[in-house]
């Protein structure tokens, strides 16, 4: 008879019987659930589901909870409930996410650590290892000391950020406060990462355009090495230099069609510097732009070892392989605290003019990598001849004083803009912080011609300043 259960999974194994002689077989799955997120195993259950049952309960649960008490290092904490089930009886060893991580199985003098994977209890790799070492002492890779002294770096960058994105001054008690320095003034590992002259070797991002769909001829490729902020400001110009602005033109006005949500394509840059594990030395963030896709790949699976794949993102929990460079991030205000990057990137899509329910952005991890997929959502949509390229051509737009008349509703009254001031509300919408220059760099306009609209546009209530010159940033009233 089948059982109701579901299927062999991350957190549920069957067996159909207890192996006495090969214990290994169900051992390591014990030790995988306590390194992992918990679990249970099901003994009297078939593959099946069948439920077989097991002929004298009472000594296999003894069996089993001598077995794990001496051959698991630490024991982890479990229960072992019997349940009659269609006649039958079958035990479920229900073992508890470990604290004390990592647990090894032990035989003839040599220990393993296994976590769960998927439907599999796998050896945990070295870097696994280490992060379950320090899981296990309550610290993250991110927060551990270094031996370099805080006065042997700069932190220009990251204070002009501060100051840019908040319009407050950087103080160096921001430095103990943020976890980026000891009460020793030692650099933690994240101090390092935002660091100036950024010394570690894995902070690296690899940009390639590729010509067509597949890894073939690269049209242009970059390798970028540096703090943090840099690398995502690195790659930010390195995408919107090899993207395209399309448009499409209607009766009173152009609509702007951007081959990606910007402020998408950056939270999925920001997701993957906070996330990567900094423990791989010989890997790297990677970007990869298509003509119909962008993927952005870094080394680390789901810190709590599931596929995202088989995740509601609904539902996804906010593990966080580096809290401190996390909350680093957040005080920027370059990411919110509450764990929604994933959905917001969804929705940042699916708000583009040219978005179809198949070109929704793809989230894949194994236990090694992980990977966004991003749609160029004008990829066999738009036509040859409205095609824009950021990097050399101009956005033809008019002259404010040539410009069609469109109107937009306000809370008080009508107010008529031109292609040039829709373009720039737009624009605001998308990236607050963007500035004059890069709004001019887009439309092939004059910086003046920029700065007149922008004063236009305040006057007439539609945009207004948040925070300083330098370091504030636009809002759509």
């Amino acid at each position: 008879m089948k059982s109701n259960l579901i299927a062999e999974c991350t957190y549920y194994d069957l067996k159909q019987m207890l192996e006495r002689k090969k214990v290994k077989s169900w051992l390591k799955t014990v030790s995988a659930f306590a390194n992992t997120d918990g679990g249970s195993l099901f003994f009297g259950v078939a593959d099946d589901h069948t439920v077989i049952g097991l002929q004298d309960a009472q000594s296999d649960a003894e069996f089993i909870s001598e077995c794990v008490n001496d051959r698991l290092d630490p024991i982890p904490e479990y229960d072992l409930i019997p349940q009659e089930m269609e006649g039958h009886t079958i035990l479920e060893l229900r073992i508890k996410k470990g604290i004390f991580t990592p647990y090894y199985y032990y035989q003839d003098g040599t220990r393993t650590a296994f976590v769960r994977y998927g439907n599999e209890s796998v050896v945990a790799t070295s870097q696994q290892l280490l992060a379950l070492v320090l899981k296990g002492s309550n610290r993250t890779w991110d927060s551990l000391s270094t031996n370099i002294e805080k006065g042997q770096h700069s932190f220009i960058m990251l204070a002009n950020t501060y100051r840019k994105q908040t319009n407050l001054k950087f103080e160096d008690k921001l430095m103990n406060s943020w976890g980026l320095m000891d009460t020793n003034n030692h650099l933690t590992n994240a101090g390092m990462l935002f660091a100036d002259d950024c010394p570690v070797y894995q902070s690296r991002i690899f940009c390639t355009r590729w010509n067509g769909l597949e890894k073939t001829n690269a049209l242009n490729d970059t390798e970028y090495s540096g703090n943090l902020l840099y690398l995502l400001d690195m790659a930010m110009s390195f995408i919107r230099a090899n993207t395209a602005m399309s448009w499409t033109t209607q009766p009173t006005y152009r609509q702007n069609n951007p081959d990606y949500s910007e402020r998408a394509v950056f939270e999925v840059i920001v997701n993957h510097l906070i996330h990567r594990d900094y423990t791989v030395m010989g890997s790297e963030v990677h970007i990869d732009i298509y003509d119909d896709r962008l993927v952005v790949s870094s080394p680390g699976g789901m810190y709590d070892g599931t596929k995202i794949q088989e995740r509601d993102l609904k539902s996804v929990s906010s593990y966080r392989r580096n809290p401190i460079i996390a909350d680093v991030f957040a005080q920027l205000n370059y990411m919110e605290k509450r764990g929604s990057g994933l959905r917001r990137i969804q929705t940042l899509t699916a708000s583009l003019p040219t978005y179809s329910e198949n070109k929704q952005p793809v989230f894949e991890s194994n236990n090694q990598m992980f990977y966004t997929m991003v749609e160029n959502v004008n990829y066999g949509t738009i036509t040859e001849h409205s095609k824009s390229s950021h990097k050399d051509e101009k956005v033809p737009i008019e002259s404010s004083h040539k410009d069609e008349k469109v109107p937009i509703e306000s809370s008080h009254k009508e107010i008529k803009l031109g292609k040039t001031a829709r373009y720039i509300v737009e624009r605001i919408g998308a990236f607050s912080d963007i500035n004059a220059e890069i709004l001019a760099e887009e439309l092939g306009i004059s910086y003046r011609a920029v700065k007149r609209h922008i004063s236009n546009l305040t006057k007439a209530g539609i945009i207004e300043r948040e925070g300083g010159k330098r370091y504030g940033r636009w809002k759509i009233k």
